[in-house]
C-alpha cells in the first residue's frame, strides 16, 4: 500500500450492492476508490477508452508489460495502443487477478442452481457475463465487445503444472483499492464472486465506490512510472491527450 494521492472528503460516493453491476467515465486527473465492505467480495471491471470505444483494456499486454500474473499497487492497465487506462495508486489488499474472468448464465446455473427470479424476484442468481452486457448496451456496446476483465480483491495463484489455485480471505472488510486515471476511462463492473472461489452458496459481496481528484496529477504519474515499459505507455497517453 502506497500514500494516498489526494485529499479528503471524496467528491461522490456509490454504494454498488452484491449482484449488481454499474458503469462509470472515470475522468482524466480523477481516482475512484473500490472498498469491501464485508470482506470477501470480487469487483469484475472492463475498461475502454469511452471517446474511442474500440481502444480496449488489454490485459496480456498489461501481464507481459509488467512481467507480473498479479496487479497491486504500482502497476498499470495497459489499453491494445499502448497506452495507460488507470494505474493503482493505492491499495491495502494486495493481490488482484487478471486470470479468472466471469461465469455465464448456464455456468452460474451449474455453480449455484436454478436462483430463478420467478422465485427469489430481485434476489435471483446473476452472472457476470449478463450484468456486463446490460451495462455495455447503455454505451451502444454488444457481446461481440465483451472483454477480459480483472477481478479485483481476488486471489489466484498458478501452481507448477499450470493449475489455478483460488485463495480464500483475501481481502478483509475494509479492504481497499484506488485506480487512478491518466485518460478518461470507461470502466464496466459488476460485484459476483469470483469463477474460482470454491463456496456454491449464492453470496455476492457489496463494495462501496468513491471519487477523488488527485491532488497533483504529476505526483501520481510519476508514482506509476516505476518501469520503463510504464514510462513509455504514460508517454503515449499524453500524447493522446493533448
Amino acid at each position: 500500500m502506497t500514500d494516498l494521492f489526494h485529499s479528503a472528503p471524496s467528491v461522490r460516493e456509490e454504494p454498488l450492492p452484491g449482484g449488481a453491476h454499474t458503469s462509470l467515465i472515470l475522468r482524466k486527473g480523477q481516482i475512484l476508490r473500490l472498498t469491501d465492505i464485508e470482506g470477501g467480495a470480487n469487483v469484475s471491471m472492463m475498461m475502454l477508452n469511452p471517446h474511442e470505444k474500440s481502444e480496449r483494456l488489454n490485459l496480456p499486454d498489461t501481464l507481459k508489460g509488467q512481467h507480473t500474473a498479479r496487479l497491486t499497487t504500482g502497476y498499470c492497465f495497459y489499453s491494445d495502443m499502448g497506452r495507460v487506462m488507470a494505474g493503482i495508486v493505492a491499495d491495502s489488499c494486495g493481490w488482484h487477478d487478471p486470470f479468472g474472468g466471469v461465469l455465464n448464465a448456464a455456468e452460474t446455473q451449474e455453480k449455484y442452481g436454478a436462483g430463478r427470479y420467478q422465485e427469489l424476484r430481485n434476489g435471483f442468481y446473476r452472472n457476470g457475463v449478463d450484468n456486463l452486457l446490460v451495462e455495455m448496451g447503455k454505451w451502444d456496446l454488444g457481446l461481440e465487445d465483451l472483454l477480459m476483465v480483472v477481478n479485483f480483491f481476488s486471489k489466484v495463484t498458478v501452481d507448477n503444472q499450470g493449475r489455478f489455485g483460488f485463495s480464500a480471505g483475501n481481502s478483509q472488510a475494509g479492504d481497499f483499492v484506488e485506480l487512478y486515471a491518466p485518460m478518461d476511462v470507461l470502466m464496466v463492473l459488476t460485484a459476483l464472486p469470483h469463477p474460482q472461489d470454491p463456496a456454491t452458496d449464492y453470496l455476492p459481496r457489496p463494495v462501496q465506490l468513491s471519487w477523488y481528484q488527485a491532488d497533483d496529477m504529476q505526483v501520481v504519474s510519476d508514482a506509476i512510472a516505476n518501469r520503463g515499459e510504464n514510462q513509455r505507455a504514460l508517454q503515449n497517453t499524453q500524447l493522446f491527450a493533448l
